[in-house]
């Protein structure tokens, strides 16, 4: 594949900001969708994202902005999305501009809402996207730490292994490292489950459960993982890489987590709609905890999820955090 691919990055968030820089290391010019016109005139003169990871600035002649998003996928050859799952259609409609021929990579954490699908899967089933245009953005890696250019690794999922090399290549500098993985369906989800486990942790820590707890619902989450990823998808893979296990951790303890955030929140007795409205950004958990729940409830053959359906239960059917943990410790080992 020649490697003079034009990419854009579809998201005004951090992590779309984040992809944006690392973009930029290895592009002359990047295409950037955003529906935030406000933000993109700001980015013009102030060399900053307003919004999100404001000490990172760019070089505006870097950048073709745009609030029209036919006019990012005209721009590009790869289209690299990362708006909130829950947006990803109401975004799509706008669109007028053909797919077919793009190759197209998911920075999304999460289920579509509208279709119980992964984005990858989403793509493929409603766009009639080949699964070898299709690949996978994930972890671990903060957004925040990039924009402070600390160590960081990515893992790059896809089918088609030119065209992985291809996205790691460019994403890749003296602060990012990147592997390689054909596991699409098994990333994927698995970087949507770790946004509950990181909600669990967050409630658990939010009523006062310490670090030994934490350890042990940690270690029964990976291997909850394990469980679903291949009740899902039946490869031989190694739940302990950086793409299930790392994203897991960093998710499940960082600081800069808003899936733990916002279970912290409801932890310490917020109520799901007023944790939403104080969080400036999306916690994609709370939409992936009903996606889980319902997809693993599909399942002709039960897989045991405690641990997601502990946060279902505190989320979808109000049910008090406490008693739903307390009975949580007796199912975990």
């Amino acid at each position: 594949m020649e490697k003079d691919v034009k990419f854009a990055v579809l998201g005004g968030g951090s992590w779309a900001t984040a992809i944006v820089k690392m973009l930029t290391n290895n592009q002359e010019m990047v295409g950037w969708y955003m529906r935030n016109s406000d933000a993109i005139e700001h980015i013009k003169t102030q060399k900053h994202n307003p919004n999100y990871l404001t000490s990172v600035e760019f070089k505006t002649e870097q950048l073709f902005l745009t609030d029209d998003i036919n006019e990012a996928v005209n721009f590009a050859d790869v289209l690299i999305f990362a708006v909130p799952s829950a947006f990803l259609v109401s975004e799509l409609k706008k669109l007028k501009s053909p797919l077919k021929d793009k190759i197209i990579f998911s920075a999304i954490k999460g289920i579509v809402p509208e279709s119980g699908l992964i984005v990858g899967e989403h793509f493929h089933e409603i766009y009639k996207i080949p699964f070898e245009n299709i690949g996978v953005i994930t972890g671990p890696c903060h957004a925040e730490e990039v924009a402070m250019e600390r160590l960081s690794y990515l893992t790059i999922a896809c089918a088609d292994k030119d065209k992985a090399e291809l996205i790691a290549e460019n994403l890749s500098s003296n602060y990012i490292k990147t592997n390689i993985s054909k596991d699409i369906i098994g990333t994927e989800y698995a970087a949507m489950l770790k946004n509950i486990y990181a909600i669990a942790a967050g409630i658990a820590h939010g009523l006062g459960y310490g670090d030994n707890f934490q350890s042990v619902l940690m270690s029964n989450a990976i291997r909850e993982m394990k469980r679903y990823t291949k009740r899902i998808h039946n490869i031989d893979r190694n739940i302990n890489k950086s793409a299930y296990l790392g994203d897991l951790l960093v998710t499940g303890y960082s600081i800069f987590s808003r899936n733990r955030m916002f279970g912290n929140m409801i932890g310490k007795g917020y109520t799901v709609k007023s944790a939403q409205m104080e969080m400036s950004m999306i916690a994609e958990g709370y939409y992936a905890a009903k996606s889980a729940y319902t997809i693993k409830e599909s399942f002709k053959k039960k897989v045991k999820t405690p641990i997601i359906d502990a946060v279902y239960q505190v989320l979808y059917e109000n049910k008090n955090p406490k008693k739903v943990f307390l009975d949580l410790t007796d199912k975990l080992d």
